[in-house]
C-alpha cells in the first residue's frame, strides 16, 4: 500500500531559527518551504527533511535520519568537522574507529547531533 510511496524523516527541534541555520548553512541542505513560525522543510537529494516545533525536541535517542553519502562519507565527515559539528563515538560491538567513523566490514557510519540533540547518521551506502 505505501511501498511505492515517498516518505519524510520529521524532527523536532525546539529553537527553529537555530535548526535553519545548522540544517541550512552547516549541512548544506536547501530550504524549500517555510510554515510560518513552525515548520521548515529542506530538500535533500530527492528526499526532504521537516523539522518542526515541537516541546519533545530532543527526547529521541536513536538515530533519527540517516544520510546516505556513499563513498564520499570520510569527505563529507571532514567538511562537517570543519564547519564545526562534532562527531560521536559509540562503543558498539563488531565495530572499529577509523577517526570519527565507524566500520563494520563494508558497512561504515559516522553520527552526529544536531543542536537539539536529534542523533544523525552519515553512511557509505
Amino acid at each position: 500500500m505505501l511501498g511505492n510511496k515517498d516518505a519524510l524523516a520529521t524532527l523536532a527541534v525546539k529553537d527553529l531559527a537555530a535548526a535553519r541555520s545548522f540544517y541550512e548553512r552547516t549541512l548544506g541542505l536547501r530550504v524549500v518551504h517555510v510554515e510560518g513560525g513552525e515548520a521548515i522543510t529542506f530538500q535533500s537529494g530527492s528526499t526532504r527533511v521537516l523539522v518542526y516545533r515541537s516541546q519533545f525536541a530532543g527526547t529521541n535517542r536513536a538515530t533519527a535520519v540517516n544520510f546516505m553519502v556513499g563513498a564520499d562519507l570520510e569527505a563529507v565527515v571532514k567538511g562537517l568537522k570543519d564547519r564545526g559539528v562534532a562527531f560521536e563515538h559509540y562503543d558498539l560491538p563488531g565495530a572499529t574507529m577509523q577517526g570519527d567513523v565507524h566500520v563494520f566490514s563494508d558497512l561504515k557510519t559516522a553520527w552526529f547531533k544536531d543542536p537539539d540533540g536529534n542523533v544523525i547518521s552519515l553512511m557509505n551506502r
